[in-house]
């Protein structure tokens, strides 16, 4: 089965700087894709590439099977859901106000939420542990509420594919386990799932899929237990890890650096 997401030797950057260079990866349905590696490694930028906010300069991004430039921004917006990094809000509008923004796509212009509309609104910040607070006005929330609303957003769009650049930086470790979780329900769903992380050991857990990448190129890809290698750990971040082998996924733990 094709990948709803896929780089053919993509090169892009920023202002005639390169990032990503050659890249060349597909991101199945039904899969979560780890996105890993040293800060300025090009994690963001390919996210952003694959939704046309960084131009692409060589290569071809393809959504569905087309190029990206074929793609209207109505039609990519109902296709690929993102949750931008520091994504965040201080608006004097309820959280259910904000998560219904993610059903724009569907809707037409100044279109009332349909019956649709609202279910899939009440039942993204459900599974976001944000139903007690959706009355309340985003800039009263903390933080971690307004992160898990903004999840609820991107999710309420249902889309066939979800980027989300680092979630978990504001989130308690009981909700990151808990987003972590969202993330394989939609993947189990059939959307494919590309997530930036830092945390290896919520990465190797969760992620069924890892690629890693070091100044712009991909450096390793396949399941965390191969990708998570003592050497590849060494060469890419510098760092010594541990894992505890246990039933299901070991956990990977930066242990020290070298």
């Amino acid at each position: 089965m094709t990948a709803p997401l896929t780089f053919e030797q993509v090169c892009a950057g920023y202002r005639g700087r390169g990032v990503l260079a050659d890249l060349t990866a597909e991101f199945p349905a039904g899969v979560v894709t780890g996105l890993v590696g040293p800060n300025g490694a090009g994690k963001t930028t390919l996210l952003r590439a694959a939704l046309g906010i960084v131009p692409v300069t060589g290569g071809v991004v393809r959504v569905e099977q087309r190029p990206l430039g074929q793609w209207s921004r109505e039609a990519l917006a109902r296709t690929i859901a993102y949750l931008p990094q520091g994504a965040d809000a201080h608006w004097p509008v309820t959280a259910r106000t904000l998560v219904a923004l993610g059903r724009l796509p569907h809707r037409a212009a100044f279109a009332s939420l349909s019956d649709a509309d609202r279910a899939a609104v009440d039942d993204a910040l459900e599974r976001c542990d944000a139903t007690d607070f959706a009355e309340r006005r985003i800039d009263e929330l903390s933080s971690g509420e307004r992160a898990r609303v903004l999840l609820a957003r991107a999710l309420a769009t249902r889309a066939a594919i979800l980027l989300a650049d680092e979630p978990a930086a504001h989130l308690d470790p009981a909700h990151q386990l808990g987003l972590m979780e969202l993330l394989r329900e939609e993947a189990k769903r059939g959307a494919a799932v590309v997530v930036t992380m830092h945390d290896l050991a919520l990465t190797s857990r969760f992620c069924d899929a890892v690629m890693v990448l070091d100044r712009g190129r991909v450096a390793g890809m396949g399941s965390p237990q191969t990708v998570f290698s003592g050497a590849l750990l060494r060469d890419v971040f510098g760092v010594e890890a541990w894992s505890a082998a246990a039933s299901g996924p070991a956990p990977v733990v930066p242990w020290r650096l070298l």
